[in-house]
């Protein structure tokens, strides 16, 4: 579970509070913002009828004037005081630890109710909208922010790489950030074996986070990541176009999902530490699902990951992502995907960006395109979950021809491949 800027294991059978008192006071403390401010009510107007997204899914922290008792109601609804965060002299940062919420900015400076949001980058957020607006911090550094002042009230554009502070960063590092960026993005995926491309592939991430720091590096490990997962679905396409056409990028995602096979499963894990994720809860789907997760939270890149494995019912006793994992005799949903199209951190890219939106409307908008979404796979009023219909990938002949070998795919089910294609 989350406390302050660090994480710590969650108890077993620990279940995740909800807490709509503090969401209710979010969303109408935005609607309160954008009553006041034009330019960021029409954006967020847009955001829905072309993105099929809400304001708030962009939302990185509130400015609210400081006043007697508001820290004390920020309390009372779950809030904590961050004092670490970097921030102007008279603000104070406070934080829900439980919630994935919006941090809420207090200072006796603000005059009104100011909202920030965040994309992947300000220059496309200026050229989608025609601004000319000064950009405070040094470029590709790890906060720089932008505001559209309307009265006493301003809708701050954030642009976070690997940082969750308040202070535009003046640092100048952008020569060694493209270096590590176009190292990562066009890095090597094929190896003669998975254990010398997780080898490498750990090499790189120890070379970019000693350079640039975890957040930095964790930041361009998914910049990339997606970037590579995105040339392979067209879902992702289709979306992306739409968020980029209002300058958003996807910086409204929510988190990354990495499928691993067994034997790999632990140089998965080194990778992620070394880029400074730390270990939160496991997740296990149960025995006739046969798979779990180790869930990675990144405190300094604000970023989770999902790492799956096929998991047995003897594995769920043990913190699996310690030990090396035996080979199953049959691999399970996870590891016959691993084997079909390869390590999801090498040559098969990510199973899968969850993100946020406007859940119906997406679904609709992306069905006028001829993109489908397969029924919900949770479907509660504070959480409603879906997959795009799956893309088929052909599979190598050696890989099936290995895997039939090995008694691991059925001589029906290596035909079927061979003819249609496994699910991507």
């Amino acid at each position: 579970m989350r406390k302050n800027d660090f994480l710590t294991p969650a108890p077993e059978n620990y279940v995740w509070p909800r807490c709509p008192e503090a969401d209710q006071f979010i969303e109408d403390t935005i609607r309160l913002f954008l009553k006041c401010h034009n330019f960021a009510a029409r954006l967020a107007e847009r955001m829905k009828t072309e993105t099929s997204t809400t304001f708030s899914s962009w939302t990185d922290h509130l400015l609210l004037p400081r006043r007697s008792g508001s820290a004390v109601a920020l309390a009372r609804l779950g809030f904590i005081e961050d004092k670490k965060a970097k921030r102007p002299a008279s603000a104070a940062v406070f934080v829900h630890p439980f919630a994935d919420l919006p941090k809420v900015l207090l200072s006796p400076k603000f005059r009104d109710v100011s909202a920030a949001i965040t994309v992947d980058d300000l220059w496309r957020f200026q050229m989608a909208h025609g601004l000319t607006l000064p950009i405070l911090g040094a470029p590709l550094s790890t906060y720089r922010e932008m505001r559209v002042a309307e009265g006493a009230s301003d809708l701050v554009v954030v642009e976070r790489r690997g940082a969750q502070n308040f202070m535009p960063d003046q640092r100048d590092r952008a020569g060694a950030y493209v270096k590590h960026f176009e190292r990562w993005a066009a890095r090597p995926r094929k190896f003669a074996s998975d254990a010398a491309g997780m080898k490498e592939t750990l090499r790189l991430a120890r070379e970019m986070a000693k350079e640039l720091g975890t957040g930095p590096a964790a930041h361009i490990f998914l910049e990339g990541e997606r970037i590579y997962w995105q040339g392979r679905n067209r879902a992702a396409q289709v979306q992306k176009q739409r968020q980029d056409t209002l300058g958003l990028g996807w910086a409204n995602h929510d988190h990354h999902t990495f499928r691993s096979g067994r034997a790999c499963f632990p140089a998965l894990i080194d990778v992620l530490r070394t880029l400074g994720f730390k270990k939160r809860e496991r997740y296990y789907a149960g025995a006739d699902a046969g798979w779990g997760a180790q869930i990675m939270e990144q405190p300094e890149a604000g970023s989770v990951i999902f790492a799956d494995v096929d998991l047995s019912p003897l594995d769920v006793s043990v913190d699996f992502s310690e030990i090396a994992l035996p080979d199953l005799k049959r691999p399970g949903t996870v590891g016959l995907w691993c084997a079909l199209h390869g390590e999801s951190i090498l040559q098969a890219g990510m199973h899968h960006l969850e993100a946020k939106f406007d859940y119906a409307l997406l679904r609709q908008d992306l069905q006028s395109r001829d993109i489908e979404t397969m029924p919900p796979f949770s479907d509660f009023t504070f959480l409603r979950q879906a997959f795009t219909k799956a893309e088929m990938w052909s599979v190598p002949e050696a890989r099936l021809a290995e895997l039939l070998a090995a008694g691991k795919l059925s001589p029906e089910a290596h035909q079927q491949i061979r003819e249609n294609g496994a699910v991507g």
